[in-house]
């Protein structure tokens, strides 16, 4: 007689409870890392990641917020450094 098959392994767990604000945070991200806010589109980007590990999301919209905002950050330091900067008087 043939020996049984071992039974299929356990079904994963679902995810945690409470509300997945991946998007929300990661929307807000690229739209604050865009417009003005460089520091708060790398915040709502790491929240985004945070939140997308957290419920088995897609962490993309979080690492283009990080990126924009990283990018917002560069373009005004070179934008101030060269003298042309509209909210500086010199």
């Amino acid at each position: 007689m043939n020996a049984p098959y071992p039974p299929p392994p356990p079904p994963p767990p679902p995810p945690a409870a409470g509300k997945d604000r991946t998007t929300l945070w990661g929307v807000l991200g690229i739209v604050l890392g865009l417009i003005c806010c460089g520091i708060l589109g790398i915040v709502f980007g790491y929240l985004s990641i945070r939140d997308a590990k957290r419920y088995g999301q897609s962490p993309v919209l979080g690492y283009l917020a990080i990126a924009f905002g990283v990018l917002n950050i560069i373009g005004t330091a070179i934008w101030r450094a060269s003298g042309t900067y509209p909210l500086w008087d010199d």
